[in-house]
Parts: structure tokens; C-alpha cells; sequence
């Protein structure tokens, strides 16, 4: 590992920045077991309060009283509006002057899902001083039918070890979540390469809970492959080239290849860290995003010196 690639993910994006509580991120403790239990214990997960309201509204009340205590007016979802790790903490903070709390009430916690979780521990990690990577991909083990759903994760640089540990503080990962074993989570640049020669079934792989399709998986390793470069974008935001359905399926053989040959590079990140560092910085058609509030016919960077 060299120390150009530590220093880089050392380094904070617009996402991960830590300055503004720089010294209280690094006051929090260092045990990772102690410290993503903590963060899990300031958040809802939008599934988690959906499934506590529908639990109310069939059986009059709900098994963890997330539903009851929870403000019917306050925001389900803070995914669209707390985009950063500042943003998220602020908002906490604003709950709760006491900052992260083991016993925040329900009412004063942040509905987020697990990109957020992931970008607020990434930001954590490196006011620490640890080199840390948020990852986008698959997981299989929140159901036992096989099926794979879109999940976001860190891996974070041991150094006394020398080795990159994967994290995922997701209960649902088990018991080794803080020191997952590598081929526990469905890498998305594996997925990508085993659908597209037919290794793998397309139709077990979910993004929320009903997307599937070829598309949803180039989305997917668009949000790999912008965090591994330092780049943690929401899953709101798309390549402007493949930005819909009809764009996507008029890609021609040459253009997927470009994807079968970016989904390459990232099965080994690490050994290929220039070459996508490459790709990051001088292909405009991966780097250059439509958003809720950016579309095509903004983007006349495309028509500059293409």
C-alpha cells in the first residue's frame, strides 16, 4: 500500500468534511464496536420507521415505539437534505445539545439510510488520522432467500496490520461486522462483470425495494466508483449520460465496454488506484452528474473541448 493512496483517503470531500467538529470526532472512542453502536444509536432507518407505522396503523401500536414517539410532522426520510457528515451531525447536535447520546430519544434522531451512516463514520475515521473509503455494492444477508439488496459500507487502513478492514454497522452483517470477511458483501464491479457474461442472476440484485435491471447496476457502480476516488455522492445522483432508462439501453456495445473495462479496474482498486484516478479525472462522461436539480441541458461542460 502506498503512502500517495493512505494520504488520499486520509483526505475529506464536500461529503466527509470534519472540520467543523474535527475535535469532537476525535474525542469519540476508538473502538470501532463501541463507536458504530454509537452512530447506529442516533439514526432510524427510513425501512425501520416505515415498518414501525405500518405496524401501528395493523395492530394499534408498535413493537419499538418508533412509530408513537417519532413526530408524524418531522421529516421521514433525511437522505434529500442532510446530505454531509457536518450536515448530519448538526442536525443532532440541534436535537441534542449533548451531541452523540447512548440514550438519544427517538424523537431527536435522524432518518437516514445506510450512505449516510457510512459518510458519517468515513468522517469520524479520518479527523482520526485512519485512511477510510466508503464503498457501494450489495448485501445478501438481510434476507435468506438469496436476494441482494444495494447497501453502502466503509472499509477502513490498519496500518499496524497492513490491510484494509471492511465495516458494515449494520446489525444484519453479524457478528464479524466490524471485520468483515471480504467475500461476505457483493462487490458491484463483481456483480457487474458476472451478469454481463451470464455468471450471475440479474433479478436477485435490488436497489431499494423494487428496482432491478441492468441500469440499476451501472448506477450502482457509478456510486462505487465515485467513492473510491474520494467522491461520496447520493444515490440521487446519476451519470448524465445514462441519466434514464432510454439512455442506458441506447449505449452501444463499445460504450458498455468502457463499463466492463471501469468495473475491471475496480476489482482490484488498490493495484489500479492511477489508472481510475485516471478515469476520474479525464472522462467527462463518468464524472459529470445530473441531480434533482441539475438535468442535461446544464451541462454544457460535455460540448467543451470533448
Amino acid at each position: 500500500m502506498t503512502e500517495e493512496m493512505l494520504n488520499f483517503y486520509l483526505k475529506t470531500s464536500i461529503y466527509t468534511n470534519y472540520e467543523p467538529y474535527k475535535e469532537y470526532y476525535k474525542s469519540l472512542s476508538n473502538d470501532m464496536e463501541e463507536l458504530t453502536d454509537l452512530i447506529l444509536s442516533q439514526t432510524i432507518h427510513r425501512k425501520e420507521l416505515r415498518r414501525s407505522r405500518k405496524e401501528q396503523l395493523e395492530k394499534g401500536k408498535s413493537h419499538d415505539h418508533i412509530s408513537e414517539e417519532y413526530p408524524w410532522w418531522q421529516y421521514i426520510c433525511h437522505d434529500d437534505i442532510l446530505l454531509t457528515a457536518p450536515a448530519i451531525t448538526a442536525e443532532l447536535f440541534r436535537q441534542d445539545e449533548r451531541g452523540f447520546t447512548k440514550n438519544r430519544e427517538i424523537r431527536h434522531k435522524v432518518v437516514i439510510t445506510c450512505r449516510y451512516v457510512a459518510i458519517l463514520i468515513a468522517s469520524i475515521l479520518k479527523a482520526k488520522g485512519i485512511p477510510c473509503r466508503v464503498r457501494s455494492g450489495f448485501a445478501s444477508y438481510f434476507t435468506n432467500d438469496n436476494r441482494c439488496f444495494d447497501h453502502w459500507i466503509i472499509e477502513y487502513y490498519h496500518k499496524k496490520e497492513k490491510r484494509w478492514i471492511i465495516c458494515d454497522p449494520n446489525p444484519a452483517s453479524g457478528k464479524d461486522h466490524i471485520d468483515m470477511p471480504q467475500k461476505k458483501f457483493c462487490w458491484i464491479a463483481e456483480v457487474w462483470l458476472n451478469v454481463r457474461s451470464g455468471k450471475d442472476d440479474i433479478n436477485k440484485y435490488i436497489h431499494g425495494s423494487s428496482f432491478q435491471g441492468l441500469n440499476m447496476l451501472a448506477y450502482t457502480l457509478f456510486f462505487d466508483f465515485h467513492a473510491l476516488m474520494g467522491d461520496e455522492i447520493s444515490y440521487l445522483f446519476k451519470p448524465s449520460y445514462i441519466d434514464d432508462d432510454n439512455e442506458f439501453f441506447s449505449l452501444t456495445k463499445e460504450e458498455l465496454k468502457k463499463l466492463d473495462n471501469l468495473a475491471t479496474l475496480m476489482l482490484n482498486p488498490n493495484k489500479n488506484f492511477a489508472e481510475l484516478r485516471y478515469l476520474f479525472n479525464n472522462e467527462k462522461k463518468f464524472r459529470i452528474l445530473n441531480t434533482p436539480l441539475i438535468s442535461d441541458k446544464e451541462h454544457l461542460e460535455m460540448e467543451i473541448n470533448n
